[in-house]
């Protein structure tokens, strides 16, 4: 063991300059407790994992927002007057004289507010009192004066730096040449500006919507009028009118007599808001227990956490609050809490068995998430071994008896009745075409029944699209014998602008038809809807995990009665490796034997896990690694995770940042018109960059930085503005996490090699080979594959190129392709490719114009940890 100690001691000292007993006895004692070097190691991976976990947590701590008030922020407050106290003279004068200063900002700034309100209300009372009374010259001359002096006092508030002329620039270049780019161009720039308020799409706005009746709000003063009597006169009346009140006494016996309940309700039933209140009366927040309820959307937790506030009688906040991510407004005294399913996820890292929970409600299961799924085997296992513990789960829908079942038969508590009477018609027998089908249906509600608008679903743009022709053709023959028929689109590729025209009101003596993808079904409300024409048929996305190929099949989704049986949960339809990914964060190893209530095909788990040992996230034994616990905190599939990670060797993080969230938002960022296809392609292939599509994709987000997020510069290039705000809002919030996992955002334009090196770091997984036949040919599980018409080299056939993802539409398309060398491959990822596999490229004749090589200039090897 001596000898063992000196050979410890002296590498320690090679290794890290210095060594101590203390720890040479810890190395010692950690190596004669393992078997071998193997399990030493991983041993040591593990510790560092779960070193970089403990300092997320931390973290995560440190930035959530406490909106409710807590017990650390009045213990920071204490500690910061203890330290005012403890300071000398010279710093309290210091601290005093930022205090005054800062004070009087605030005083000017609620003085004008305060003066500028003085003088409407002055406007507004003459104008009141003396608006009929006929005035003489220098008492009209006064009240104008006063109105004028407002309106020039109000311009100066709300006054805009925005200018449609020339201006100096505000820097030119130094003397000693050194460059101040940015000063000098904000003039030049200033047109793209935008004001503050901006259009949205159906979306934003509904978002907003929602947000703006969930602000969280902390003070007597926000409870003012009708508000403030909303808990005991309008909430109230409110409750009464829905379908749940009547069988409030009922729900809450079947709770006390059931562990596990299942709640059926029609969609406005009051189950969401209603039931947690039942709960709260009864006596299940005593002992400082709480009652939870998840949401699948955070907007819906907010919404519906401020809705049930108000009907408290309380603040939200306190007895009655919302948790979701890097927000929480709970308080010690919070008693019912919402929350969306990915936080509860999170609640379990530091609560396995939901110690503090009393209840949890699982609402809109039939949504059946992913999220939503990993929650129903948590929650059922917890259930088994906390027998006081209530778990109720909702659906809007009937397939109850499978709930039921997979929560060891639980009883079904039905709620009957809708808020406002539907009635649904069939048609005798399937329609053969079923778009002319709806087209005519439209046109015969039009004419011969009463008020309301038409909301029809059709699968996606080219139907919609088809059908709007035809219905506008058609109208046009009937001139002035019918009333007008409005006929408006909505669908992901269309302009916001555009897209905002459904809800608008509709005019007097008009109809409106909205034409709508499966977005109107629940993400949408639109008013005034009357009339649902639904084929029946809704475009799937299904994944195929031999090929690890996406498509999107017209499926035929509902008949008669047969709703229930034709719903594929997401989890069985799509790539499992971030679902993989999520569950080994939490520490679940065992997934072949996890219990899901319909668990995912067999081969596409294995794949799953074959592809995340690939990337390096997990370890030869199916353990999460430190780089699998780094990539699992972004909101991104695996490989674009790994991409991120793999950038900082290169210095082009940044760029990467910018890529990834450009490919996040999908094939929605160039607008192409009919009416003006040629003016759309030639403004597309201005953005075309050699290289691939990623450095197009990172061109398009250069140029629209460089105008300050324009919206008119999207107009001018035919970019779709939506889509773009999306990016930012993706790279925002990616780049705000890249802080959270210790990556380090550096940029080098120039390192174009570094971008393509990173995006094979996490891509090697999907590469092709140019074949004899201009076709291409994936190196590992053969399949051939054709490059996508949109994409920059379309064309130009590089020989060796890695693309972003496979779809299958008329044939199997490679989306989003970069072109790289293939020494890269063995360089990069050696444990997957061999020298062999790429050798039999040496010599291969091609055609003159195929199989041009990557550009040079690669930079070494580097690893990503």
């Amino acid at each position: 063991m001596g000898t063992m100690k000196e050979w410890v001691s002296d590498q320690l000292m090679s290794l890290l300059g210095y060594s101590e007993n203390f720890l040479t006895d810890y190395v010692t004692n950690l190596a004669s407790s393992e078997k071998s070097a193997a399990a030493l190691l991983a041993k040591l991976h593990a510790a560092d994992r779960d070193e970089f976990a403990e300092r997320l947590r931390q973290r995560d701590l440190e930035k959530t927002r406490k909106l409710g008030g807590d017990a650390l922020a009045v213990v920071g407050r204490r500690e910061d007057e203890a330290r005012l106290l403890k300071a000398n003279d010279e710093e309290k004068a210091s601290v005093l004289e930022q205090l005054r200063k800062v004070s009087r900002q605030v005083y000017l700034e609620k003085r004008e507010k305060q003066k500028l309100e003085e003088a409407r209300d002055d406007v507004r009372d003459e104008e009141y009192l003396f608006g009929d009374v006929e005035l003489t010259a220098r008492e009209k001359e006064e009240r104008d004066l006063k109105k004028r002096l407002y309106d020039l006092a109000n311009e100066r508030v709300n006054i805009s730096d925005k200018v449609e002329r020339y201006t100096m620039p505000s820097a030119y270049d130094d003397l000693e040449g050194g460059a101040r780019q940015d000063e000098r161009f904000d003039g030049l720039l200033a047109r793209y500006q935008e004001e503050e308020g901006e259009e949205m799409n159906e979306f934003q706005a509904w978002d907003a919507t929602q947000i703006k009746r969930s602000t969280a709000r902390v003070g007597a003063a926000d409870r003012r009028g009708k508000g403030a009597q909303m808990g005991e006169t309008g909430g109230k009346e409110y409750e009464l009118t829905l379908p749940v009140f009547p069988y409030r006494e009922q729900i809450i016996e079947a709770v006390n007599n059931y562990q596990c309940l299942i709640i059926v309700g029609e969609t406005g039933s009051g189950k969401t808001t209603q039931v947690p209140q039942y709960l709260m009366e009864a006596g299940y927040c005593e002992d400082g227990k709480k009652i939870g309820c998840t949401q699948p959307r955070r907007v819906a937790a907010m919404s519906v956490a401020a809705r049930v506030a108000e009907e408290v009688g309380c603040k939200l906040g306190n007895e009655v609050g919302y948790s979701i991510r890097f927000e929480d407004c709970t308080s010690e005294r919070t008693a019912l809490k919402y929350m969306t399913d990915g936080m509860l996820l999170r609640e379990f890292l530091g609560e396995p068995d939901l110690a503090s929970y009393s209840a949890m409600i699982l609402d809109e299961a039939h949504e059946r998430t992913l999220h939503t799924d990993v929650l129903f085997g948590l929650l059922k296992d917890i259930a088994r071994f906390r027998p006081d513990i209530k778990l109720l789960v909702s659906s809007a829908t009937l397939d109850a008896a499978k709930f039921s079942e997979y929560f060891d038969d639980a009883p079904v508590f039905n709620i009957p009745g809708r808020r406002y009477p539907v009635d649904i018609l069939y048609t005798k027998a399937p329609e053969a075409d079923y778009l002319e089908a709806a087209v005519v249906t439209v046109l015969q509600i039009h004419i011969t029944q009463g008020p309301g608008d038409i909301l029809v679903f059709f699968t996606g743009q080219d139907e919609i699209e088809s059908a709007q022709e035809t219905l506008q053709h058609r109208t046009r023959g009937f001139g002035t014998k019918i009333a007008e028929l409005i006929v408006l689109p909505i669908y992901a590729n269309l302009p916001s602008d555009m897209q905002a025209k459904i809800f608008e009101p509709t005019p007097p003596g008009a109809r409106k038809v909205v034409l709508a993808t499966n977005i109107a079904e629940t993400s949408i409300t639109i008013d005034n809807i009357i009339y649902v024409i639904d084929p029946g048929f809704n475009k799937m996305n299904s994944y195929n995990p031999r090929t690890s190929m996406e498509s999107l099949i017209v499926t035929p989704w509902a008949y008669l009665n047969e709703l229930e049986d034709n719903i594929i949960p997401e989890i069985q339809r799509t790539n499992l490796g971030s679902v993989v990914l999520m569950l080994k964060s939490l520490g679940i190893n065992d997934l072949i034997h996890f219990d899901f209530m319909d668990p995912p095909p067999a081969e596409t788990l294995i794949r799953a896990l074959e592809q995340l040992y690939a990337l390096g996230a997990l370890n030869d034994r199916g353990e999460l690694t430190k780089l699998g616990r780094r990539m699992a905190e972004f909101p991104m599939d695996p490989q674009a995770s790994k991409t991120l990670l793999s950038a900082e060797p290169y210095g082009v993080v940044a760029e990467v940042l910018s890529i990834c969230a450009m490919l996040q938002i999908g094939a929605s960022i160039f607008y192409r018109p009919k009416e003006r296809a040629m003016h759309a392609d030639n403004a597309r292939n201005n953005f075309n960059r050699p290289g691939g599509d990623h450095f197009t994709l990172l061109n398009v987000w250069n140029q629209w930085a460089e105008t300050q997020y324009s919206t008119q510069w999207c107009f001018e290039n035919f970019i779709q503005v939506r889509s773009m705000r999306k990016a930012r809002d993706i790279r925002e919030q990616v780049e705000a996490l890249c802080e959270r996992v210790e990556l380090e955002v550096t940029s080098d334009p120039q390192a174009t090699d570094g971008v393509a090196k990173a995006v094979t770091a996490g891509y090697f997984y999907h590469t092709a080979q140019l074949q004899k036949t201009l076709d291409y040919r994936t190196v590992k599980h053969p399949q051939t594959v054709h490059v996508h018409p949109s994409s920059t080299l379309h064309g130009s056939q590089p020989r060796w190129v890695v693309y972003h993802e496979l779809v299958f539409t008329t044939k199997e398309f490679m989306r989003q392709i970069i072109e790289i060398k293939p020494d890269w491959l063995v360089e990069i990822a050696p444990h997957f490719y061999q020298r062999k596999d790429i050798e039999d490229d040496a010599g291969k004749k091609m055609p003159k114009t195929a199989g041009k090589a990557a550009a040079a200039g690669g930079r070494g090897k580097a690893s990503v940890t």
